[in-house]
């Protein structure tokens, strides 16, 4: 899943914050990496649990202490991983949402992607339409927006 993820937090982000500054690259680093990192680890695994979202969060506010503007940027992947969360279901598996709390192993846990099978279609539909919307909404068709989108990852208000 792609689009789905990437419309969903995108649209949710800019809802809440409406920052003309915020880093909308970098959300959408965040919310694909927890189906990254954890397929390469074969299944569901730490960033398919709240506390990989929380130690993301730690490491960004410990690594950029004193430098706001790379905060300010970097808070964006954890933000995109809690979204991730939300948008993906993962809160329907227990064991992994809450490891390590629940036990220390990943005994063949599956990505929620993998567990909804088809019903992944109608998701990536629905995320399409969310960038197309999105697309419209922030004039991406207009040069002068889309190099803001692409050079600084921002949108207009």
């Amino acid at each position: 899943m792609f689009f789905w993820f990437i419309g969903t937090s995108v649209l949710s982000v800019w809802f809440v914050f409406r920052d003309s500054a915020f880093d909308y690259r970098t959300l959408i680093i965040g919310v694909l990496l927890p189906d990254v990192v954890d397929g390469i680890w074969g299944g569901a695994r730490g960033l398919h649990s709240l506390a990989g979202s929380v130690i993301l969060l730690i490491v960004v506010m410990l690594t950029t202490i004193g430098r706001r503007p790379q905060r300010k940027r970097f808070l964006a992947i954890p933000i995109g991983a809690f979204l991730h969360l939300i948008f993906d279901g993962a809160f329907n598996n227990t064991k992994v949402f809450w490891w390590p709390f629940t036990g220390i192993s990943f005994s063949g846990d599956r990505l929620p992607v993998v567990d909804r099978g088809m019903l992944n279609i109608g998701f990536e539909v629905a995320g399409l339409l969310l960038c197309i919307f999105a697309y419209k909404k922030f004039d991406l068709a207009n040069p002068q927006q889309r190099h803001g989108f692409i050079r600084r990852g921002t949108l207009p208000q």
